[in-house]
């Protein structure tokens, strides 16, 4: 009888044997589910968050560079409100157009929308240096110049071929009124051939037109 008992309790443990490990392996299946799906959801949360991140980070180098433009940007220069006949004058020529202070500004605004400005800005600081006299104020007027335009550390660097920029740094060792005058008209020129023609056919200038034709009418 103990024989027969024996032996019917090691059946009953080799029929229940078989069950431990699909059910542990069953178990542990379910539990790498679990581990991929949290897992899953981690990386999403991860995702998620660095793209908020970049896009934080994205937002605060825009402002920074536009900030960085605004910064060190002289105003426009004082003038009068110009007159219907300036107006006009200035789709004649581009001498017309830089000849006044008013037609400056109207197409420094313009150079402005083309992220170009730094342009009229170099040519006026070269206009402002020929009328010094004083040795030490030309030479702190260069220097200032040339790290603020010519240099390519600058973010206001004025596009210039190498053959100017190589006058401009034999004129360095001895700055003058005349440092940059390659350069000066090497920009003008490119302000007349590029931004000129368009700025002609811009809403700042048809609207200042518009404007002013609609005023002498009303006159």
């Amino acid at each position: 009888p103990m024989g027969s008992e024996r032996t019917e309790i090691r059946k009953r443990q080799m029929a229940t044997t078989p069950e431990t490990p699909g059910a542990a392996q069953a178990q542990l299946s379910t539990g790498n589910r679990g581990s991929n799906a949290c897992c899953f959801c981690w990386c999403c949360c991860c995702s998620c968050s660095c793209l908020t991140v970049r896009n934080q980070e994205e937002e605060r180098a825009r402002r920074a560079s536009h900030e960085l433009q605004a910064e060190g940007i002289p105003n426009c220069e004082e003038s009068p409100a110009p007159t219907l006949e300036e107006v006009n004058a200035w789709a004649q020529s581009f001498d017309k157009l830089m000849l006044t202070p008013a037609g400056r500004n109207a197409f420094r605004e313009f150079l402005r929308t083309e992220f170009s400005e730094e342009n009229m800005l170099f040519w006026m600081a070269c206009e402002e240096l020929k009328q010094e006299s004083n040795k030490s104020v030309i030479e702190e007027k260069a220097r200032l110049i040339y790290e603020d335009y010519i240099s390519i550390l600058s973010p206001k660097e004025v596009s210039l071929d190498s053959r100017v920029r190589e006058v401009i740094n034999r004129n360095m060792l001895e700055p003058s009124q005349h440092t940059f005058d390659d350069a000066q008209l090497q920009i003008y020129t490119l302000m007349h051939r590029d931004s000129y023609p368009r700025f002609m056919n811009s809403a700042i200038y048809k609207d200042l037109l518009q404007s002013l034709s609609e005023k002498s009418i009303e006159a």
